[in-house]
């Protein structure tokens, strides 16, 4: 079980380029799901202009092409989980580790300081 940052899945689904083999191996190879959060945060980088598709759009690609799911069962354990992550303000980011760490589950993400503070995030190897 693998969750996806969100920048994860824009990349994914516009840049592929922008993740390292090594990442991508550990994406082909593994089940993948998102926090309900992503897609949120997508529906607002799209509102903003930041992103010109739609959320909806990204999550269907990417689920019929990798088989990316929204994970929603664990999402009011996620919500508790993520009210005891004070080493972040950022809403989506506290919300999106909460839901991995309610499954004890790797989260994919190239955020430095994700990285320093959830032990099961990956990227490019690490």
């Amino acid at each position: 079980m693998l969750f996806l940052d969100t920048h994860v899945v824009l990349w994914l689904y516009a840049e592929p380029s922008r993740i390292p083999k090594t990442t991508r191996r550990i994406i082909d190879a593994t089940e993948l799901f998102i926090s309900p959060m992503v897609r949120l945060e997508i529906s607002f980088l799209h509102e903003i202009g930041r992103f010109l598709d739609e959320p909806e759009g990204v999550v269907g690609v990417l689920g019929k092409d990798l088989g990316l799911r929204i994970e929603s069962t664990g999402w009011a354990r996620a919500a508790e989980i993520a009210a005891h992550l004070g080493w972040t303000r950022d809403p989506f980011d506290r919300l999106i580790v909460a839901h991995a760490l309610a499954y004890n589950a790797a989260l994919c993400s190239r955020d430095r300081f994700i990285r320093d503070h959830y032990s099961h995030a990956v990227w490019d190897g690490r």
